[in-house]
């Protein structure tokens, strides 16, 4: 269904979206766990930034009745979604640099844990922070990013960040490790993204990608107030969906573990600003004035997880043209 064309005096973007299929199995029905929570249109940066606070504004989020992949119904038009978030521009994300430098530290040396050094790309790079440690470290690092302004920020500071998305990548590309860190939950067709990398990858390779794991016990505990049913957010893995999307694509599991991220305390009373309303200000001044904004802290409630998977040697699954996935 379409939503109503965008006025001068409503926030921009207003996307067109439509239904959509299972993308694991194809299946056309599901049932709804949550209604739609979508109202006034939010602005660019509340829906498509890194650092959005949008938490719980979303479409109805639905689960497959056959093979049980949980996602947001309906979706943007991919177009669309392209487009909005090419013209994203996330400040907040440039100022939290330190945090995610100390993440993607620990976060290669996981993957080098399966992987020699060497070719690499970052898929949905960003500011290129995550190319920057790799390069760091002795990897060839590459990235790719839809938003214009953080490709150009990136590529400003040196670092080999390309603006587009996996349908830009040249097909005969090879790569020792594809990384997608946060990534793949906002993909309108993660089955043929992750088919295309496979092919990318040179015999051996490795992916890594890290995701909210919608089974956990927090998310559970939580239900519709789980803070990651967002817009942006287009489908929630469970460990079982996510080895079924990569094993499919021809992958082998290695691992899926939890993931841990090291945040400024600023940041994290960030997340909080919907939940508390009234009463952020007040707090974010109390941790200003008292020094403990720039404080790191790590952070792993067990609803992030960490999956890193080898290619096999068999031929990806072609996706079909309805964007079924048998």
């Amino acid at each position: 269904m379409a939503r109503p064309a965008p006025s001068d005096s409503l926030p921009q973007p207003i996307w067109r979206t439509h239904r959509v299929a299972c993308n694991l199995c194809g299946s056309t029905t599901f049932v709804e766990l949550y209604p739609s929570t979508i109202g006034e249109p939010a602005a660019l940066e509340e829906l498509c930034a890194c650092t959005s606070s949008a938490y719980g504004l979303c479409e109805a989020i639905v689960r497959c009745t056959d093979c049980g992949l949980v996602y947001q119904n309906p979706q943007p038009v991919p177009e669309d979604l392209i487009d909005a978030y090419g013209h994203v521009v996330d400040v907040r994300y440039d100022r939290e640099r330190e945090g995610r430098i100390h993440t993607f530290r620990r976060s290669l040396r996981e993957l080098e844990e399966y992987c020699g050094r060497g070719r690499l790309l970052d898929v949905g790079s960003h500011l290129g922070f995550f190319v920057e440690v790799a390069r760091k470290a002795g990897w060839e690092a590459e990235g790719i990013e839809p938003s214009e302004w953080a490709a150009a920020t990136a590529r400003s500071r040196g670092l080999p960040v390309a603006r587009g998305s996996i349908d830009d990548l040249e097909p005969d590309a090879s790569y020792d490790a594809v990384t997608l860190w946060d990534v793949i939950e906002h993909l309108t067709d993660p089955v043929a993204a992750v088919a295309t990398l496979q092919g990318m990858l040179k015999p051996g390779g490795v992916l890594a990608l890290s995701t909210m794991d919608v089974d956990a016990p927090v998310a559970k505990l939580l239900g519709h107030r789980w803070p990651w049913y967002m817009q942006m957010h287009l489908f929630y893995f469970s460990r079982r969906s996510l080895r079924t999307l990569v094993e499919r694509a021809g992958f082998e599991v290695l691992e899926i573990r939890r993931h841990r991220r090291i945040v400024r305390v600023a940041y994290l009373a960030s997340r909080l600003e919907r939940r508390v309303g009234r009463w952020y200000e007040p707090l974010r001044r109390i941790i200003e004035g008292s020094g403990l904004g720039d404080v790191l802290v790590g952070v792993d409630l067990g609803d992030i997880v960490t999956l890193y998977a080898r290619k096999r040697s068999v031929p990806a699954l072609t996706p079909t043209a309805n964007g079924s996935h048998p």
